[in-house]
């Protein structure tokens, strides 16, 4: 388990569409996803295609990652019926403080959803978010983002992450993001298999805080899930990390990440 993180560390976090517990090679295999959560050792993960209605062992998705890998689970529905819902979800072993949920759908597109919760151990804001396939529905959907998040906490530190849904590495309907939030180079997380698309993002406020950004690509989360998971490091004090992608990875198994610039 990954300790909480406290002044004079740094704090893990990672964003992964597990496409519904369904496989590369066809298979619905929750405890694939698992596995692949466990090694990343974050303190928080914003998951994307989470199908509640889906049982592992008489349990619902969500409620199956979370026993297993011990964290606290919050949902984030964007579809439900009576089978149960689909959409987001976090799992934090950060206490969580307050859960706010932002309506980002478009009309005559599928509904679409963010988390919006507030962490403590560290201030944190986190919002989670799995964006819309078309350009122009991302547009008023980042617009609504920004809506939700003005003005910013000046005692918390605020992450944005999620699926975009945005080919294009700069630009595009991600744009007003990028202008008020600092991002990372955008890292290739799509399809799994052989990466070729940054759809998995994640940006920060202050402008002044810095992380670094790698994708997760070890051989079980190529055949886990079509997205590749991807991973950030924050510092939670002075001692800041520099803002790069490509540093060394933590742990003696070095082979399994893999930076693509």
């Amino acid at each position: 388990m990954t300790p909480v993180p406290g002044k004079g560390s740094s704090l893990a976090l990672a964003s992964y569409n597990i496409h519904r517990c369904f496989g590369t090679d066809r298979k619905y295999l929750p405890e694939r996803i698992a596995e692949v959560i466990q090694a990343l050792a974050c303190d928080v993960v914003a998951l994307q295609e989470v199908d509640m209605r889906l049982l592992v062992d008489g349990r619902p998705q969500l409620e199956f990652l979370a026993d297993t890998l011990n964290m606290t689970a919050v949902a984030g529905a964007s579809i439900e019926d009576h089978r149960g819902h689909f959409g987001n979800a976090l799992l934090s072993r950060l206490p969580v403080q307050a859960i706010r949920r932002i309506d980002l759908s478009v009309r005559q597109f599928e509904p679409r959803g963010a988390i919006d919760a507030d962490l403590d151990g560290v201030k944190l804001r986190m919002v989670a978010t799995h964006l819309g396939l078309n350009g122009a529905e991302r547009r008023l959907q980042v617009r609504r983002l920004l809506q939700a998040l003005h003005p910013p906490a000046a005692d918390r530190i605020c992450v944005i992450l999620g699926d975009f849904n945005e080919w294009r590495p700069v630009g595009g309907s991600l744009r007003e993001l990028e202008r008020r939030f600092t991002g990372s180079t955008p890292l290739r997380s799509f399809p799994s298999r052989f990466p070729l698309f940054p759809l998995d993002r994640m940006w920060v406020w202050p402008l002044s805080v810095a992380f670094s950004l790698r994708v997760y690509a070890a051989p079980l989360a190529r055949l886990a899930s079509d997205h590749l998971p991807i991973r950030a490091e924050m510092a939670c004090d002075d001692r800041r990390l520099s803002q790069k992608t490509g540093i060394a990875p933590i742990g003696p198994n070095t082979c399994d990440l893999e930076v693509q610039a």
